[in-house]
């Protein structure tokens, strides 16, 4: 295995693990927007709480990126 090839492989792994990240958090922000604050919040203000915005937005993020370091892989200069 040359030097690129091991760059590849340590970002796709990177990339399973945001992606793991991701849907983890985002699991966490949908359980709690279930949560009798967030109903709350939801029904007076018309929106979640930050912290529940937050896990869905970071999950969010965390997930697409991680599964497009999954899918591309590193796309570097050919030597």
């Amino acid at each position: 295995m040359d030097n690129k090839e091991k760059s590849m492989d340590s970002r796709r792994i990177l990339g399973f693990v945001l992606l793991a990240i991701g849907i983890f958090a985002f699991g966490i922000g949908i359980s709690s927007s279930r949560s009798v604050a967030d109903q709350v919040s939801n029904t007076f203000i018309g929106r979640f709480t930050d912290t529940t915005t937050w896990y869905l937005l970071g999950g969010i993020a965390a997930a697409v990126f991680g599964l497009m370091l999954v899918s591309f892989g590193y796309r570097g200069k050919k030597s």
